[in-house]
């Protein structure tokens, strides 16, 4: 692994910010491609800013304050490489985990580009995260076309970019692989990690301001119920459990019974989730266990997902009068038509329910979702 401050101001560079310290790298953004990248992210930026992570952040500060304030683990499950949502929504917490079935990739060295090849990688990342700036979820066919057979890729580079562009500063990369008693190693070669079901990133940060070091996990895992079985990914989330957790742009994979048991964890270890429509159907939320709170509208699922369907959530939208929301998220990601929700898990009584509830519907069997409609693996 480089030093520190060299993956930090690597990743500066590939976010279209100076580096402060590595020479070969300041020198690189004389080159008109970077100058160019550097402006691309931000105007990017600027209007992402201004159009939906700030009004993301007022919502959550203002509808969640608990958990946008809580300092402990954030789940986010299905993510691919989304630090940016994430932090947006629980920006105070010190563990976050994410997952998805895009590859980690080997460590981003420009060192190794040849002359002239930085204007073709940066446009490739540009072009790699343009879905998640546009519509607030990544499209995986894409985005795995975009890097394929590119010195930059996998999902390193793109948590390098929300990283930087969020403030924070990089103090160590190291990968990491999971046995199936969800014991944490360290491995020497990224790419060699593959052989273990759960290979990982680990990054260690400061937020802007702060000197507590915070820690983001990126495994590229299955976490269908088949995957689960020999990963440890479950047991090393319990680790760290409870949490607040956060779904969207989920393919509704948790619909599905061959999704079960991370459906469970989030439901066991969640004290707030915040989804979309495409989470763990509402049906599953007993009233007994769970207070439930419902903005923007519902208009249904996309034409692709449209056996997922919810009845129930139909009718809560219907009785409750949700409260608007000013931006758009998810896959009806234009503003005016998203569907989130809040859970939020009751004190124990005594009395409630199981957390998945007996009298819990089984939506319909779906045709398989193909993945460059999602941001997270189909089974």
């Amino acid at each position: 692994m480089p030093a520190a401050n060299a993956a930090n101001d690597t990743a500066r560079l590939l976010a279209g910010m100076a580096p402060s310290a590595d020479p070969a790298l300041v020198e690189l953004t004389q080159e008109s491609s970077w100058q160019q990248h550097a402006k691309f992210f931000d105007s990017a930026w600027a209007g992402l800013e201004k159009n939906q992570l700030s009004k993301v952040r007022t919502w959550a500060k203002t509808q969640v304050p608990d958990a946008f304030a809580a300092k402990g683990t954030v789940f986010y499950m299905f993510s691919g490489p989304d630090f940016l949502y994430a932090d947006t929504f629980f920006p105070q917490a010190t563990t976050y985990v994410l997952c998805g079935i895009e590859p980690i990739g080997p460590l981003p060295d420009v060192s190794k580009l040849a002359p002239g090849e930085l204007g073709g990688e940066l446009r490739a990342l540009r072009e790699s995260i343009n879905s998640v700036l546009s519509f607030s979820f990544f499209i995986t066919k894409e985005m795995k076309s975009d890097l394929q057979h590119h010195t930059l890729s996998g999902t390193l580079p793109i948590l390098y970019i929300f990283l930087a562009r969020s403030g924070m500063t990089l103090c160590d990369v190291s990968y990491v692989s999971l046995d199936e008693d969800g014991v944490l190693a360290p491995q020497q070669d990224g790419m060699r990690s593959a052989k273990s079901p759960a290979p990982g990133v680990r990054i260690r940060f400061l937020a802007e301001g702060s000197n507590t070091p915070r820690t983001l996990y990126y495994f590229s895992t299955d976490i269908s119920d088949d995957g689960l079985k020999h990963s440890g990914f479950l047991q090393f989330c319990k680790t760290l459990a409870p949490g607040t957790s956060c779904v969207k742009s989920a393919s509704y994979l948790m619909h599905e019974s061959y999704f079960s048991a991370i459906r469970r964890f989030l439901l066991d270890n969640s004290s707030t989730l915040v989804q979309d429509d495409s989470g763990i159907p509402c049906s599953y939320f007993a009233p007994e266990a769970w207070q439930m709170r419902f903005f923007g509208r519902y208009p249904g699922p996309i034409p692709l997902f449209k056996n997922y369907a919810q009845q129930k959530l139909a009718e809560y939208y219907r009785t409750t009068n949700p409260e608007p929301l000013d931006f758009g998220i998810g896959y009806r990601h234009r503003s005016g038509e998203s569907t989130l929700m809040v859970a939020t898990r009751r004190p124990p009584t005594g009395n409630e329910l199981e957390s998945g509830a007996a009298s819990a519907e089984v939506p319909p069997r779906a045709v398989i979702v193909p993945e460059e409609d999602a941001n997270s693996s189909p089974p």
